[in-house]
């Protein structure tokens, strides 16, 4: 089962105008993880994305054990 953590975004993607990122990751960290999903603050449809990227059942059986959420 994939575990969520939650953090704050990071300076500088308050600086991009970021208002959600996620990442799947077997580790509790980001750096080694590969992919960050990142949600601007003027996307149209950025509530679809953030529930999309929120539901993370789909990995239960993967290598990833964290969705380390930022917001």
């Amino acid at each position: 089962m994939v575990k969520k953590l939650y953090r704050v975004l990071t300076k500088d993607q308050r600086d991009r105008g970021i208002i959600f990122s996620s990442c799947l990751s077997p580790y509790t960290f980001e750096e080694l993880s590969g992919t960050i999903h990142e949600v601007h603050k003027d996307d149209l449809d950025k509530w679809e994305k953030i529930n999309r990227l929120k539901d993370d059942k789909f990995f239960n059986r993967s290598h990833f054990k964290y969705n380390i959420i930022r917001s």
